[in-house]
Order: structure tokens, then C-alpha cells, then sequence
């Protein structure tokens, strides 16, 4: 066995990007994406991804550098995760919501040498230009036209999306990757509760990622998946590159709202779509809504799902996979694998258990909840609090120019240390309870906001629900629960009729001892709702004034 070793033949580096030629070839007369009147196949689709990525080389860009996007789920968008790393670059996906000063920072720490923008995107693009000091080298720009909202090209740009195409050659031989651990992608995290960070993660980890994700979810061969989730949050949770390698036909949405989709379920047939729990609250809460005469399955993920969310949800006939992950596992590492003895539980205990994230996905080598000071692993008991670590090959390279933040999270011992407060039951399976800056301490007691907020969800008249610390002089801290009402409420309820509901379903020390209504809650462009803000808001609020007697 000795004399047997690597050789080129069987040590070629791991890429997603090979999935886009093989479906070429196995369903290129088949649909591959769909937006408005517009419809490609997969070999439109190839052909235009070589195109586009000979361009990209044409306009000066090496291998490694920094290419950037700014568009919603749009074929562009879809067909860049694909063209710029065929062009040996790094595709930087930034997120639509950002104000443009954020941009500003992120597109110099990258160093971004080409920024195609979509045209409803192009102001704030522009106002973060103008924010670079005079020294700073200007990125190529290139403007993404669409015919439904026609956009004067202007001499600031290069050329178009669909110009570049043109220009760009069919029979490109793609750069390929030197190593599977060269990088494909740099995405900034979300900054729910801090600055973003860039992530780097290599052509390896996409891959492992990508046929994770396929895995781990019932996908069929050519499904046809909405693309409700935002393409710049984690490539689509890796779904940009799952849905070539089973064929699907995309169906691209620039916005949505929850009659939008019913129609686009309705119109395209659709069987998958991912969301966050704010897209599965919007599907349930909608007026009128009929159950669905067939199953459309959802993969949910980016915040824990109240149980009566899920419930309202399924009820419709939509079937919901629950996952867990990161911007820094590149997708879901964590699915709630459903067992049949469970079939036979009431649908409210099923929905429970759909609650949890679950347990490692087949590609991910270890999962566990430890006690982050010692780093060993808490008792199995659902109650021990710990943080949530990972070992695996799709987590991240590290964070862009921030060796410091790498080590902190990157930890000598192997692990990653995600952030993220959980609990792991006897069975096996991880249940988050929070993120470690969301962990309220009331009387020296560890208080979950996500527990509290399942129990919110449950209320009938609540839509959607945020509960963060607000300071008090006895206790520490005391929950303060935010709140948005169902539209249509006729009877609102009072900040009194909201804790009492709450003192009857959960220990007396964990009811919010504030409750504030808003139209809206703040929420990244993933549907995350931004607590960052809300502890703000409820730190500037002072010491909350209560009768200082038991909570039990």
C-alpha cells in the first residue's frame, strides 16, 4: 500500500462549477431559468455562463481577484455564481438593504476590481463610490438592465450585462481551479449583531456544501424551485449550484410578497422553495389563503421556527424541512431528520420537534454543544446551555484581512465556534435557544428569547415577535417583547392582555415585563430580524419600573 499515492487522475480539485456542463449535456433542451417573459435552457444557460465569464477575463480581472454583485434573484444574478469563478475570480454577493456608506467599506476591504449592479441598485452603488478617498482605485462598472424598468447605461459604466455577453466567447476554456481549496466566493455576514465580516470559502467547501444540500432535503431530478430566498445571502444557502446539478428550472422573482408566490406556485408548478420562518409567517398569515392542491416542500432556516408558525404553515399543505447554518458553513450543516415514529405524535408535538435544527448533516464531520469556557461538551440533557461547535470541510476558509476574528472563532482545539446558544437533547438532536448576545440574564437566571417567542407566536392576534433585554435596576435585565399585529385585527390586544396570556404558558420569570407594538419590526433583506436595534431601543427606554416581588 505504501508505493500508492496521489496522481492527477484522482486528485482533481473539488468545484460546483462542474455541475453546470454536465446538466448541459444531460438536459439542455430543458428549462433552466425563468423570469417574467424571459426563459433560458440549460445549454442558454452554459453558453451564456462561458460567455460572460471569457468577458470578465476580457476586462482585465486574474485569478483571485474580487468581483462584485449588487441584484435581486434575478438570471444575472443567478448565472454569476457560475461565470465569475469560470473566470478565476471571487464572486462578492452584496446584500440589496445595505446603506451605502456599508457598501463603501465593504467594496474597498475587498478590493473589488469589477462591480456589476442591477439599475434599481445603481444609486446607492454610486453614492458608495463617491464615499472612496480620491487615492483609492475605481472598480469596472457594469449596469444590469431590465426591460420592465428601463435604465440609461451612462458613461460611468463600461458596458451592459447583456453587452458583455455578446462580446464574450462561447468556447471559453474555463479557468479551473489550481486547488479545491482556492477561493470561489467572499460573502459578508448579515451584522445582526456586529460589523459584517468577510467570508471566504474554497471551491471544496461549495461542493461538499452543495451535495450536502441535496442531500439532506427530498430533491428530485428537475424540480422546480422559487427563488424566494435571496441569492446573496450564503449563494442561496448553496442551492444557486444544487438546483444545475439536479436540472431544476429556476423560477428568478426580483421581489415578492406572499400573493406573488401563491401565484408563481400556482403559474410554474412549483414543488421547493427556502425561506426564512419570516417568508413561512407571511404564507400562513395570508387573507384567504386556500390549502394548496398539491405539496410544495420549504426548506426553512436562519432563525428558530415558533412551533405555531409551523403549524399554521403545514396546515396549507406546504411540507417544512428545518436546517441550520451559517454565512460560515456555507449553507445548512444541521437538518431536523424526521423519524416515522414521530408520524404518529399529535400535529402540535410534530411541530415541536420540527422546531429543532436538528443533527449533522452526512458531510459535516462533528456537531456538538460545549461549555465555551472549558470546551468540553455539556450534559445531553435539552436544559444545559452551551455554544454550538463545528468540524467540517465546508466551513470557511476564514474571515478576509481578519486573522484575529479568525483565530477567536477558529479555535486551536478544531472546533468552530459559531456564536449560537443551544441545548442538546438526549436523542441526539441540537435545539438553538439563542444567539450568546441574545441570552437574557433576569435575576441570575439564563432566559431564552426564542422560548419566549414561541410562546408569543402562539397568540392569535400576533404577527411577528422580538424579544430582547431591556435594563432594570433589580433584576439585571428584564424581557422586553416587540411586536407587530396580523393585519386585519380587529380587537388588539393591551401590553396586560399580552403578559397574562404569557404568564399562563411559561415560568412567571421569563413574561416580558415590556411589551411595544410597531407596524414593522427592523429585519436584514434574509428576513433576520435586526435585535441589534430593538436592545438599542429598549436600552434607551432606562430601568424598567416594577413591583419588586417573586418571579416563581
Amino acid at each position: 500500500m505504501d508505493q500508492l499515492k496521489l496522481s492527477p487522475a484522482n486528485s482533481c480539485p473539488l468545484t460546483p462549477l462542474n455541475f453546470l456542463e454536465r446538466t448541459a449535456t444531460i438536459y439542455g433542451d430543458c428549462t433552466s431559468v425563468v423570469y417574467n417573459g424571459t426563459a433560458y435552457t440549460w445549454s442558454e444557460t452554459h453558453r451564456r455562463c462561458l460567455r460572460l465569464a471569457s468577458a470578465i477575463v476580457g476586462l482585465g480581472v486574474e485569478r483571485g481577484q474580487v468581483v462584485s454583485v449588487m441584484a435581486p434573484n434575478i438570471p444575472a444574478m443567478y448565472e454569476m455564481n457560475f461565470a465569475v469563478p469560470m473566470a478565476g475570480a471571487v464572486l462578492n454577493s452584496i446584500n440589496l438593504r445595505l446603506d451605502a456608506r456599508t457598501v463603501s467599506i465593504m467594496l474597498r476591504h475587498c478590493e473589488s476590481k469589477v462591480i456589476f449592479v442591477d439599475c434599481l441598485s445603481k444609486d446607492v452603488l454610486m453614492e458608495a463610490l463617491s464615499m472612496f478617498p480620491a487615492e483609492s482605485p475605481r472598480p469596472a462598472l457594469v449596469l444590469i438592465t431590465d426591460e420592465e424598468f428601463p435604465t440609461e447605461r451612462g458613461r460611468e459604466f463600461v458596458d451592459t450585462y447583456e453587452g458583455l455577453i455578446e462580446k464574450g466567447d462561447p468556447g471559453f476554456n474555463w479557468i479551473r481551479p489550481r486547488s479545491e481549496l482556492d477561493p470561489i466566493v467572499l460573502n459578508y455576514t448579515s451584522g445582526t449583531t456586529s460589523a459584517p465580516k468577510g467570508v471566504v470559502h474554497s471551491h471544496r467547501g461549495a461542493f461538499l456544501m452543495t451535495l450536502d444540500s441535496l442531500n439532506q432535503w427530498p430533491m428530485p431530478k428537475q424540480p422546480v424551485y422559487l427563488w424566494t430566498l435571496a441569492m446573496f445571502h450564503a449563494n442561496g444557502w448553496s442551492y444557486t449550484w444544487g438546483m444545475a446539478a439536479v436540472g431544476a428550472a429556476n423560477i428568478c422573482l426580483r421581489k415578492f410578497d406572499a400573493a406573488v408566490i401563491y401565484a408563481a406556485i400556482k403559474n410554474h408548478h412549483v414543488t421547493h422553495m427556502c425561506g426564512a420562518p419570516v417568508v413561512l409567517n407571511m404564507l400562513s398569515n395570508f387573507p384567504g389563503v386556500k390549502p394548496l392542491s398539491q405539496p410544495v416542500y420549504i426548506m426553512t432556516a436562519g432563525a428558530p421556527p415558533p412551533a405555531a408558525v409551523l403549524f399554521r404553515t403545514e396546515s396549507l399543505g406546504f411540507v417544512v424541512s428545518h436546517g441550520y447554518g451559517l454565512t460560515e458553513t456555507g449553507g445548512l450543516v444541521v437538518s431536523c431528520t424526521w423519524k416515522n415514529k414521530w408520524n404518529k405524535f399529535p400535529a402540535e408535538e410534530k411541530a415541536k420537534l420540527k422546531a429543532r435544527q436538528g443533527v449533522r448533516t452526512i458531510a459535516m464531520t462533528e456537531v456538538d454543544v460545549v461549555d465555551p469556557d472549558t470546551g468540553r461538551s455539556v450534559k445531553r440533557d435539552g436544559a444545559t446551555l452551551g455554544e454550538v461547535v463545528f468540524k467540517g470541510g465546508c466551513i470557511m476558509l476564514g474571515y478576509l484581512k481578519d486573522p484575529e476574528g479568525t483565530a477567536k472563532c477558529l479555535k486551536p482545539d478544531g472546533w468552530f465556534y459559531t456564536g449560537d446558544v443551544g441545548v442538546m437533547h438526549p436523542d441526539g438532536y441540537l435545539e438553538i435557544k439563542d444567539r450568546s448576545k441574545d441570552v437574557i440574564i433576569s435575576g441570575g437566571e439564563n432566559l431564552s428569547s426564542v422560548e419566549v417567542e414561541s410562546v408569543l407566536y402562539m397568540h392569535p392576534a400576533v404577527n411577528e415577535a422580538a424579544v430582547v433585554a431591556r435594563p432594570d435596576e433589580f433584576w439585571g435585565e428584564t424581557p422586553c417583547a416587540f411586536l407587530s399585529l396580523k393585519a386585519g385585527v380587529t380587537k388588539k390586544p393591551t401590553e396586560k392582555e399580552i403578559m397574562e396570556f404569557c404568564r399562563a404558558r411559561m415560568p412567571h420569570f421569563m413574561v416580558p415585563k415590556t411589551v411595544v407594538f410597531q407596524d414593522d419590526l427592523p429585519k436584514t433583506s434574509t428576513g433576520k430580524i435586526q435585535k441589534f436595534l430593538l436592545r438599542e431601543t429598549a436600552k434607551a427606554m432606562g430601568s424598567s419600573k416594577l413591583q419588586r416581588k417573586s418571579r416563581m
